[in-house]
């Protein structure tokens, strides 16, 4: 996968203090970052879709092992979870890459970009006759997107979506970085602006508490749409049970859930917090976040995981001491140390062009959580 290359002044700009941050115009809202994605609607055209990405700078790709022999829902949330990360405010367009004769059409998915305000062109790889000419395609037409990088928005706190995801269920996290996050969510959610929340998983040993803290219809959702859903991760549902409902909602604040999304959907609601029916597993949870539209990714790990996302800045959290002494270069913020004002600081400058550490190292993965089997 091409690492996520930054453009104009998401490089070079001088980064903000504090807020208002610097931001790129989007039609539905602001956007932190200037990507130009260059989108694989198959498997089978991922390494078309690197080669043109790695030609073009500013370009990032999405390679993914999704879009061909795949059945009923599950094609449906691969196909979803596409158009939801290329229509993220932080693209400002997408070159979609097809095979040609795989399920989700590229020109499908493109026409449904289209239709969302997303400046976007497409090709496959048979219809203009083989992997060189596709190339050399994309090329010209990622170059005829390159948008100019200027910032021309500003942005507060009650202009962001931030994405929250917390990777495991040890002391460090659950008592220092999930509430340091928390607390930054209800910032947000001050303002006017939205939060939405992956790691569905750990929710499920506490099914009664959880619909206690949403609205009747969030609740009805959650009903309908996790709990309906298969869970692969028993051991993490077990040690979640081990906790209380209580310290897991330290993530998200003191705010009631006024939404469940599933996989790969758009956030609808105009200020909040949502929970998107994601894993824990760090690559599906962002891509699953950057689908519902979050600018920027908040990541609490105890274990220091360094991976970042192509699309969206990921602001990595431990609270954890030896991690953050190991992995200083990969770790955004120190919990045992960091205040909530640091963080909104932080985050700001972010959004404001500054790189985190896992966009200054290159480090980027993407995957899409399957909803049932494949053939």
């Amino acid at each position: 996968m091409t690492p996520p290359s930054t453009t104009g002044s998401d490089a070079d700009a001088a980064p903000s203090d504090a807020w208002p941050a610097a931001a790129y115009a989007r039609p539905d809202g602001i956007g932190a970052r200037n990507r130009l994605l260059v989108l694989p609607s198959v498997i089978c055209s991922r390494l078309v879709a690197d080669r043109i990405a790695e030609a073009v700078p500013g370009a990032v790709s999405a390679g993914h092992d999704h879009g061909c022999a795949q059945l009923g829902a599950d094609e449906a949330q691969t196909e979803r979870t596409l158009e939801g990360v290329a229509a993220n405010p932080n693209v400002a367009g997408a070159v979609v890459v097809g095979l040609g004769c795989e399920g989700v059409q590229s020109d499908r998915l493109a026409g449904t970009l289209a239709d969302r305000g997303v400046p976007v062109r497409e090709l496959s790889i048979q219809g203009v006759g083989g992997s060189d000419e596709a190339v050399a395609g994309g090329v010209d037409a990622a170059r005829e997107l390159a948008a100019d990088a200027s910032r021309t928005a500003t942005a507060d706190l009650g202009d962001l979506t931030v994405g929250v995801v917390s990777s495991d269920l040890g002391d460090s996290t659950v008592d220092r970085a999930d509430p340091l996050i928390g607390a930054f969510v209800d910032r947000v959610v001050d303002a006017g602006g939205r939060a939405v929340v992956a790691g569905t998983e750990r929710l499920r040993p506490h099914g009664d508490a959880v619909r206690e803290a949403m609205s009747a219809d969030a609740a009805e959702s959650y009903t309908e749409t996790v709990e309906s859903s298969p869970t692969r991760t028993a051991g993490l549902v077990r040690r979640a049970g081990e906790r209380s409902f209580a310290d897991l909602a330290r993530l998200w604040g003191e705010r009631p859930i006024g939404a469940v999304l599933p996989y790969g959907a758009p956030a609808p609601h105009e200020s909040g917090v949502a929970l998107v029916n994601a894993p824990t597993e760090f690559a599906a949870a962002s891509t699953a976040l950057a689908a519902a539209g979050a600018d920027i990714v908040l990541h609490a790990t105890g274990d220091g995981i360094p991976t970042g996302h192509p699309v969206v800045p990921v602001c990595k959290v431990t609270g954890d001491a030896e991690t953050s002494a190991a992995l200083s270069g990969d770790i955004d913020v120190d919990a045992r140390t960091a205040g909530v004002d640091d963080l909104s600081a932080l985050v700001g400058r972010v959004v404001g062009g500054e790189r985190t550490c896992a966009e200054r190292h290159g480090l980027t993965a993407f995957a899409i959580s399957r909803a049932g089997p494949s053939m």
